[in-house]
């Protein structure tokens, strides 16, 4: 087995970037709020590879890296006003937006960095290092289970208290319509899809952008505005 001290980690080139972000987006930005739960993420998995923590430090961290620079790259596009993938415009569009709450962010931009770019991450891991899907399910599992525990920290976080529930119906049956674990299933299900369609090009590409179209449109579901607290 490969040791991780053996590594020079690019993780901390993604989490400079994100940190960089983070010092210059508006507190309120949605952008903002997500970059927030992400960059906690990341810093999570530079911190058990640095540990020795990873049982295959090599694809933990090109897997880590391919799955960050595709959220930062959909960050340049809006700031060299380009058009982003489908499944990050409900973000980039409504970050501003009055009637949607923290929470409803950091779950638009989970639900677009899982959905969609997760699954192209395995891609090109498996392309960058010749190896199949299933050799990266422990690094893959890994990842969802951070997020899962951040998601179940930050719905604490960002939720209206117990005095707020009955303004907050709306939003608790709007998230309630989401999972992220289901996202997860169908993320990996997707990455084995498009790693199987590699041979039929054209195939891959359309299944690409019907997903991406299809996780777009969930983000926005998840962006719906709400009347003020």
């Amino acid at each position: 087995m490969v040791q991780c001290e053996q590594f020079t980690t690019p993780v901390d080139t993604v989490v400079s970037r994100m940190r960089a972000l983070d010092a210059v987006l508006p507190a309120g930005d949605g952008v903002a709020v997500f970059n927030r739960v992400y960059l906690a993420v990341t810093e999570a998995v530079d911190r058990r590879i640095d540990s020795g923590r990873c049982g295959d430090p090599r694809a933990a961290i090109t897997l880590d890296v391919r799955f960050a620079e595709r959220y930062l790259a959909a960050v340049e596009t809006v700031a060299d006003e380009r058009r982003p993938p489908a499944c990050w415009r409900p973000l980039f569009q409504m970050r501003r937006h009055p009637g949607v709450r923290p929470l409803q962010f950091a779950l638009a931009g989970i639900n677009a960095h899982i959905g969609h770019d997760l699954a192209l991450a395995v891609v090109d891991t498996c392309r960058t290092l010749g190896c199949e899907p299933v050799e990266l399910e422990d690094e893959f599992d890994h990842v969802g289970d951070l997020l899962v525990s951040l998601e179940e920290r930050i719905r604490e976080d960002l939720m209206p208290g117990p005095d707020l529930l009955q303004i907050a119906d709306p939003l608790t049956h709007l998230l309630g319509s989401w999972s992220l674990e289901r996202a997860r299933d169908a993320t990996w299900t997707a990455a084995r899809a498009l790693w199987a369609l590699r041979v039929l090009p054209d195939i891959a590409t359309e299944f690409t952008e019907r997903l991406d179209t299809a996780v777009g449109l969930a983000g926005r579901m998840l962006l719906t505005p709400l009347p003020d607290r």
